[in-house]
């Protein structure tokens, strides 16, 4: 059995990772951290893992974090750069699901997140994690900065077009909505239920710390850097990400047969036929995208919807799916919950 470690297990993408590794049939999570609940069973924080987990929550300081194969940080941005590189040179596989490691170039980074990086020369060798364009190079990582929710929503909703030169790349929009859990299991005022139920809302208009991280993966696959108007929403709803993204046609060609194309060989990233309209709903709980390609009223611009679930293919179930490729398991493995509905 593959031996897990899990740092920072109390948000809700931590439970995600327990949830989805309690029915991986090679894990085994073998310790989880909290400082603030060390001792508190995970069970009795999350109910709905009875019976399958049951371990406590260890301090940080005490977890044999060294004697794990891989380790997930489901922490907040800074931590992991903090402690990573111990475990790296350990011969620990670290999979990192917050910023700390996606965005090369240090002083960008460091202007986003507002603190000086600790180690910038993991930064250089860490693995941006989306498989469905670095799988060869996942599966030679030690270190994977999973991609953010809206980032993974967002580039594979564009990368065919993209990557085949067919879209002006100087004025792309990407248009999202994320539900509450996309802000984190933490007591703020914009996501009590009373303030963000029956609401809608635009919000980072002026720059999201996702911009930079969309922009980059853009720019690698088209060559030549990208501009791109990223504007993101709260929706009422506790799991989802639906991007609307609009880009102008610089050469024409079958679009639908392109996308099909491109994600036919994908197990996780589903092309609806013409004219759908993927929803959120269709992908809770699992780790799909569902993309669907329109061209209104036959103009000279295209738009693609594309929707995740932010908690699993948008963090957890990612991490999950590298693992598995760095591990030289089937991709799929431990991840073929279908989604839940209604």
């Amino acid at each position: 059995m593959i031996k897990i470690g899990i740092v920072g297990g109390t948000g809700y993408t931590g439970v995600e990772l327990l949830r989805l590794l309690a029915q991986h049939p090679q894990a085994e999570v073998v310790t989880i951290t909290s400082r603030g609940d060390a001792g508190v069973p995970v069970a009795d924080m999350y109910p709905s893992l009875r019976g399958r987990v049951s371990l406590k929550f260890e301090d940080p300081a005490k977890a044999n974090l060294a004697a794990c194969d891989v380790v997930f940080f489901a922490t907040p941005n800074g931590i992991a750069m903090q402690q990573a590189p111990a475990l790296l040179d350990a011969g620990v596989r670290v999979i990192d699901l917050a910023a700390d490691f996606r965005i090369k170039d240090i002083a960008e980074w460091e202007k986003w997140y507002g603190m000086t990086h600790a180690c910038p020369d993991w930064v250089e060798k860490a693995v941006y994690g989306l498989p469905e364009i670095n799988r060869e190079l996942i599966r030679s990582a030690r270190l994977i900065a999973n991609p953010g929710c809206y980032p993974t929503a967002v580039q594979l909703g564009f990368m065919p077009l993209v990557k085949a030169g067919l879209i002006e790349t100087s004025s792309l929009i990407a248009d999202a909505a994320s539900g509450v859990s996309g802000a984190g299991r933490k007591a703020e005022t914009h996501i009590l239920f009373s303030e963000a139920s029956d609401n809608f809302k635009a919000y980072g208009v002026p720059g999201h710390r996702h911009l930079p991280e969309i922009r980059q993966g853009l720019s690698l696959m088209a060559g030549v850097s990208v501009g791109l108007t990223f504007v993101p929403h709260l929706v009422p709803m506790i799991r989802g990400i639906h991007a609307t993204l609009y880009a102008r046609i610089k050469s024409e060609a079958d679009y639908q047969g392109l996308f099909e194309n491109a994600y036919a060989n994908e197990a996780f990233v589903d092309v609806m036929p013409a004219k759908s309209y993927p929803e959120t709903r269709s992908v809770r709980s699992a780790n799909t995208c569902r993309i669907a390609v329109h061209r209104p009223q036959g103009g000279d611009t295209l738009v693609v919807l594309s929707v995740i679930d932010n908690l699993v293919k948008g963090a957890a179930g990612q991490a999950i799916q590298n693992m598995n490729l760095m591990l030289g398991l089937d991709e799929a493995t431990g991840l073929c919950q279908l989604p839940l509905l209604p």
